[in-house]
């Protein structure tokens, strides 16, 4: 059994593209996409739900991690673009975060929300008038 599973392994080192698939320069930064993935659909929810710790922590995390993909040898291109995707979806993230609790974003939504409800009311009361 064990020759066996020698003789898979050298046959997947010797094709360098299986090599690379096989690795976890490939397989970590596959996985890893699920983090700015997520990232990019959070972009079109409520801003009020955004952790400003948590995206200042993603940011320097992929920060760093960016640089290292470069500093590995060889080169870890897929994981610096995993991080270069998931840092800008934070910056994106973080202005979000900061336009919403510290610019006035959150007293627009709050006018857009009331704006909302008495459109709503006055939508309701002029079908009510309708159906007499």
């Amino acid at each position: 059994m064990a020759a066996a599973i020698k003789a898979l392994n050298a046959k997947i080192r010797s094709n360098k593209y299986l090599d690379y698939f096989c690795s976890t320069h490939f397989w970590g930064p596959a996985s890893n996409f699920g983090i700015p993935l997520a990232a990019i659909a959070d972009m079109s929810k409520d801003p009020e739900i955004i952790s400003g710790p948590m995206t200042l922590a993603l940011s320097c995390y992929s920060g760093t991690f960016m640089r290292y993909a470069l500093a590995v040898s060889p080169a870890n291109y897929l994981l610096f673009g995993c991080h270069a995707i998931n840092f800008s979806s934070q910056l994106v993230q973080g202005y979000r975060y900061v336009n919403y609790w510290n610019m006035g974003g959150k007293d627009l939504a709050d006018k857009a929300k009331e704006a909302a409800k008495q459109a709503e009311g006055k939508v309701e009361s002029a079908i009510k008038s309708v159906g007499k």
